[in-house]
């Protein structure tokens, strides 16, 4: 297994580890609930150095971004970033990634981490224009942290103004004394905070200064599996559960990302200009039971007669409702926010309801 800067600190402090993306990651270490209620109350770090980074570079990298990905990049000021996904052939996604404009005709792609070679080879596939992609992922380290005193915690390590950052912008500077640190005010648990970018060889150096600031604030190490309950709060899609080669932006309620702009010619965009048109079957919902319970990925949705009508892509006991919450797609004629549902269970159907996210507030 591949490992990051962090793999012997996680280990040290006792996590559990697990295979992820090919990666040796930290699942939990007091536990999901506990580091999740951190996460939401306070603040924790989580280790994503197993996040891809491919750069896009050169006079042809606005046209090569606007015919590979779904959403505007021609609106990106240096220092914005953008939500957005590569729309494949057929309709699906080949993955879904943060696009940073990071100097004049330079942008960084923050990809998915089991999806890093596929990416790459896509990107290159659709490089038509010549421009010049570099992938990164090897150089870069990453942490998120994360939460409502995250500020509190990373301000006494830099003189870059974190309040001067807005959501979704970023700045790069010196962070606990290391040069040219991406601190991007992004993140993917609901809960606020930053996500640091830097080459590997801080990583130690950077991990202690972080942890010794936030001792007052009783920071913590995150797994992945917080980061995961974290974001279905939110109703954040997941790559490979929620949204896949099978499934279009438009379905996942991802339109707002999707724009067909003049001068977009991304593929499929006919096949999904026809879908935001009216031509779609079925929708990403998220839902909450009703009856006691723990909704998992590819149980079966069924209406209130027992017809199959859709399946379970995501789901969890959330920490912060205490209550069965999760995401599926069904047929559009029951996507409407209130709609009741069964979640099938070893053929037993629990009551749920359709509800407008996210959960946490």
């Amino acid at each position: 297994m591949k490992k990051t800067p962090f793999t012997d600190i996680h280990i040290n402090l006792g996590a559990k580890m697990h295979e992820f993306a090919g990666f040796n990651m930290p699942i939990e270490y007091s536990g999901i609930i506990e580091e999740h209620m951190t996460v939401v109350n306070g603040v924790g770090v989580f280790d994503v150095s197993h996040m891809g980074e491919i750069w896009v570079k050169g006079p042809h990298a606005l046209e090569f971004l606007q015919n590979v990905s779904s959403n505007d990049a021609s609106k990106l000021k240096v220092g914005d970033i953008q939500y957005t996904c590569y729309p494949n052939d057929k309709g699906g996604i080949v993955d879904d990634f943060l696009l940073y404009h990071y100097e004049d005709e330079k942008y960084l792609m923050v990809v998915n981490a089991s999806n890093i070679e596929k990416d790459w080879e896509w990107c290159q596939k659709m490089n038509k224009v010549g421009a010049e992609l570099e992938n990164g992922s090897d150089r870069t380290a990453q942490l998120a942290v994360q939460g409502p005193k995250t500020v509190a915690v990373l301000q006494k390590l830099t003189d870059v103004d974190l309040s001067d950052i807005p959501y979704y912008t970023f700045k790069v500077g010196k962070f606990a004394g290391c040069d040219e640190v991406i601190i991007s005010n992004t993140g993917y648990t609901g809960a606020g905070g930053f996500e640091l970018y830097f080459y590997p060889e801080y990583g130690e150096k950077i991990w202690n200064a972080i942890f010794e600031a936030g001792k007052e604030e009783g920071i913590k190490s995150i797994g992945l599996g917080a980061r995961d309950t974290l974001r279905l709060e939110m109703c954040f899609c997941l790559y490979g559960n929620d949204i896949c080669d099978t499934t279009s932006p438009i379905e996942a309620g991802l339109g707002w990302i999707t724009k067909f702009v003049d001068g977009k010619e991304f593929p499929s965009r006919k096949l999904m200009e026809d879908q935001k048109a009216g031509s779609l079957t079925r929708k990403l919902v998220p839902f909450e039971l009703k009856d006691k319970g723990i909704p998992r990925q590819h149980y079966e949705i069924a209406n209130e007669n027992g017809e199959i009508i859709g399946e379970v892509t995501s789901g969890t006991m959330s920490p912060y409702l205490k209550k069965g919450i999760g995401m599926g797609y069904v047929a559009k004629e029951y996507a409407k926010v209130g709609t009741p549902l069964k979640i099938m269970v070893r053929g037993r159907g629990l009551a749920a309801e359709v509800v407008k996210g996210p959960f946490r507030k």
